[in-house]
């Protein structure tokens, strides 16, 4: 469970986000909208423990993000925007790296690291160098390395950015099952047919402030539209206009 309260983070003079507040629950996917520059990166940092707040309070399943850190890295899987995958080292060193970074070992960490790859696909690439790996197959190991732990609770950072189709509706099927076994998931997205298609709950930021927040149907009686693209644009550029 993720709970962000009055949270305030600024860069010198500019404001990036603002007393924003909200809750992810277990077993829900969250989706954090926003158009860029909305504050959703900085505050998906935050969480991360990459970043610290200037005020207000962050909590990964009861660990405050700036008091902790580690306990709260180790109840998180992150999968920034960029991969950020070790280009010279193969698939598989990347997600072992990743298991042995959270005490993983021997043949527990073995045998997850090949749960991983049969459930993602990866056998055909998992022992070639990261350096000529496609979009798609990039995602694929980040997602492992992320999820090497067990984590109870993911964040991921626009997922699907560039990727193929079949790799997108591996990601749906991955995210709904981890979201059936209870983990709390949290992921920024433009793409609103996969905010359609997947979240319980969506946030939208604008300004660095939450401008709305609920279920699917309960954003689109709050904005009256009748589709949730429409929705994230009234809600959205209203805030921007005033």
């Amino acid at each position: 469970m993720i709970v962000v309260e009055n949270v305030s983070r600024s860069f010198g003079p500019v404001r990036a986000v603002d007393d924003i507040s909200f809750v992810a629950n277990d077993g829900r996917i969250t989706g954090l909208l926003g158009h860029n520059g909305a504050g959703k990166s900085t505050t998906l940092r935050i969480l991360s423990t990459v970043l610290r707040a200037d005020s207000g309070r962050a909590l990964v399943d009861g660990h405050d993000c700036a008091r902790d850190s580690l306990a709260v890295r180790r109840s998180l899987g992150v999968l920034p925007h960029a991969s950020g995958l070790y280009a010279t080292l193969t698939g598989r060193e990347n997600i072992r790296y990743y298991g042995r970074l959270h005490g993983m070992r021997g043949a527990p960490l073995e045998s997850a690291i090949e749960e991983l790859v049969e459930r993602l696909g990866l056998g055909a690439v998992v022992d070639r160098r990261a350096k000529g790996y496609s979009q798609g197959e990039r995602l694929k190991v980040a997602l492992a390395r992320a999820l090497i732990h067990r984590p109870r609770t993911v964040i991921l950072d626009e997922p699907t950015n560039g990727l193929d189709v079949n790799a997108v509706r591996m990601l749906r099927e991955l995210l709904r099952e981890l979201r059936a076994s209870g983990r709390c998931i949290l992921f920024s997205s433009h793409v609103m047919q996969e905010v359609a298609a997947l979240c319980d709950h969506i946030v939208i930021i604008s300004g660095g402030r939450v401008v709305v927040s609920g279920t699917p149907g309960e954003i689109l009686e709050h904005t009256g539209a009748t589709d949730l693209e429409e929705a994230f644009v009234r809600a959205a550029d209203a805030e921007r206009a005033e």
